[in-house]
């Protein structure tokens, strides 16, 4: 299992490869794990999940930024 600071930089690496559709990335790799029944992936990426809806800004689909 990964550790929180492991499935923050994941969170991190998601948005900065998918930009905008970093949710749907996840979602779609959810999909994939849960088909392959690899529970542990599925919990994994629903934690990188979590941390991405917590770093994205979905009305602009970018990484939130500190002000």
């Amino acid at each position: 299992m990964l550790d929180d600071w492991d499935l923050w930089a994941a969170a991190q690496q998601v948005i900065e490869q998918h930009r905008g559709k970093a949710s749907v990335y996840v979602t779609q790799r959810i999909g994939e794990l849960a088909a392959e029944g690899d529970l542990d992936g599925v919990q994994a990426w629903q934690g990188i999940a979590e941390r991405v809806d917590q770093l994205m800004d979905y009305r602009t689909g970018r990484p939130l930024t500190r002000q």
